[in-house]
């Protein structure tokens, strides 16, 4: 029997989710319970060890299934948006208070300590925050969401959670050059599947978190070489490792390691680029919100 994805399923030699009873081999199996991220964003990494390789971020109001807090300032935990399995800061969770009503639409906001943009902001929430809006007010002209905590953000920025865009492959436009950051996924910096993941998330698709896994799932694949595809924006291009999203027939937007940002790129000179460092796209996929 093939093992679970370990990305995907927590399970390790001493300690494993109690749904995985049966399936994997461990010490002793654990329910876990629900936490929530209190910081803008934090690093899941592969290690309880803050030089350990960072495999994706978590976003502020995120709720994760934890299953073991190691003393020394780890908590090994389970994304609840993508199921992605990893180590992060204790500290940056807190008990889940009242359920989100609300998501940061802009790629990058403030959040103040109360309704004033004059007031020194507390920090800043990348696009895709999750956040508990519990009342309104407004200073000088400018609408303000009140947080459950007290804080404020600017109405204007965050939309109710079920709302969504039209287009994910515009979400993605706003994102030009944002800086690239290998297992990014927020504003602050993202890598080529961190793109796909957010702005996909903010069209209301689910996508997984990693290019193998999204070449795998995400729609369906179009047959035939990329060259002679009829290509349509939204599309996605793969290559082993690197995947890119389709403005137009000719045009992909990409996080990439070339211009480390977030940037618009002729698909031709992309291939041509990548092929002579690795190799050329594996496969082009169409998500099944393209038409």
């Amino acid at each position: 029997m093939t093992a679970p994805d370990p990305r995907l399923n927590a399970y390790r030699p001493d300690l494993a989710d109690i749904r995985l009873e049966g399936r994997v081999e461990a010490e002793r199996f654990a329910k876990g319970f629900r936490r929530r991220l209190v910081v803008p964003v934090t690093r899941l990494k592969r290690e309880p060890r803050s030089d350990a390789p960072t495999d994706t971020e978590l976003l502020f109001g995120e709720t994760v299934v934890q299953f073991e807090d190691n003393g020394e300032g780890w908590a090994w935990v389970q994304a609840e948006s993508d199921d992605y399995v990893g180590y992060i800061p204790t500290d940056s969770l807190a008990q889940p208070n009242q359920s989100s009503t609300h998501r940061v639409r802009v790629p990058r906001t403030f959040r103040y300590p109360g309704p004033d943009m004059k007031l020194p902001p507390v920090d800043g929430l990348s696009m895709g925050s999750l956040v508990s809006v519990a009342s309104n007010a407004s200073t000088r002209g400018t609408d303000y969401a009140v947080l459950d905590d007290g804080t404020a953000i600017v109405a204007a920025h965050l939309e109710p959670l079920d709302v969504v865009a039209p287009d994910y492959v515009a979400v993605a436009e706003t994102m030009i050059f944002a800086p690239y950051l290998w297992g990014g996924r927020s504003a602050f910096g993202l890598d080529c599947s961190g793109l796909v993941q957010l702005s996909m998330g903010m069209a209301g698709i689910d996508v997984p978190r990693d290019t193998d896994m999204q070449e795998r799932s995400v729609g369906e694949a179009i047959a035939g070489h990329w060259r002679d595809a009829a290509l349509k924006r939204g599309d996605l291009v793969f290559w082993k490792g690197h995947v890119a999203i389709l403005v137009d027939s000719a045009t992909i937007i990409h996080a990439n390691g070339h211009s480390m940002t977030v940037a618009r790129e002729p698909l031709r000179d992309a291939v041509d680029r990548i092929a002579r460092l690795y190799a050329k796209p594996t496969s082009v996929r169409r998500p099944s919100a393209v038409r």
